[in-house]
């Protein structure tokens, strides 16, 4: 499983760097849409085999989350 996660964590980031290099041409609403659709769909797919898993596990998940909250609202850590 978490050969899985790694994945999705990486996948998820590189989605990240390029919404970001395009941020500052995106309307408020469209950042939020791209977010949802390449980032969010990727984490809630198979969601529910990740619930036993422990907190170290999920951690890198929660920090993609947190990544993605941040460029849709332009603030930093």
């Amino acid at each position: 499983m978490q050969t899985h996660i790694s994945f999705i964590i990486k996948t998820c980031f590189f989605h990240l760097r390029r919404i970001a290099s395009i941020r500052r041409y995106l309307t408020p609403d469209a950042c939020v849409k791209l977010v949802v659709s390449l980032i969010f769909s990727r984490l809630d797919y198979c969601n529910s085999l990740l619930a036993g898993l422990t907190a170290s596990s999920i951690h890198g998940l929660q920090r993609v989350q947190n990544a993605a909250a941040r460029l849709v609202l332009k603030k930093r850590k």
